[in-house]
């Protein structure tokens, strides 16, 4: 990854066509969905190959959810032609276009990575990911030796006592065997 590439945030990706006027269907990772159409422009990348385009900036036209999907018109992507060649790209935004986040509030892209230690001092990990279930957030954090899996619900002041990312650090209070 290019130092450049290390200051962007992958959105999403142009998963098919739609219809005949140059439209993309597209996948979001942002929560909700439809944030994704919040960035008036967006940074699309055709391939991942070294050898492959790099970075384009596309005004996002329009965007709006069509049933279980997205669906945007992308300046300059006029014909359905058009549209097919972008299939597949990754949709992407420069970091400094997120808004800040309120205290106690964190990117997941900004957890991810962190060590993850209890209060004692004990190293549980690192959090490899995170997902969401009906009640809350969960970090999935991998220990390094073990191969060993830990899934901590992210519910601050209970089990989430401190996150620090200068020191890329996350203190819990839970028991390393759990």
């Amino acid at each position: 990854m290019s130092d450049s590439d290390k200051n962007l945030l992958i959105l999403g990706r142009i998963s098919s066509v739609f219809g005949i006027k140059g439209w993309i269907k597209c996948v979001s990772h942002s929560r909700p969905r439809e944030n994704i159409f919040s960035y008036p422009t967006w940074l699309v990348r055709k391939g991942k190959a070294k050898n492959q385009e790099g970075w384009i900036a596309i005004e996002v036209e329009a965007g709006k959810p069509q049933g279980k999907t997205l669906v945007a018109k992308l300046a300059g992507i006029e014909t359905r032609e058009d549209a097919e060649a972008w299939v597949g790209a990754d949709i992407a935004i420069s970091r400094d276009m997120l808004p800040d986040a309120d205290t106690d509030d964190f990117y997941w892209v900004d957890l991810i990575g962190l060590k993850v230690v209890t209060s004692e001092g004990d190293l549980i990990g690192t959090v490899i990911r995170l997902m969401e279930t009906g009640s809350n957030d969960v970090l999935i954090v991998k220990d390094d030796k073990s191969r060993k899996e830990h899934l901590i619900p992210w519910v601050m002041e209970q089990f989430i006592t401190a996150v620090d990312l200068s020191e890329g650090q996350i203190t819990v209070d839970w028991d390393t065997d759990f």
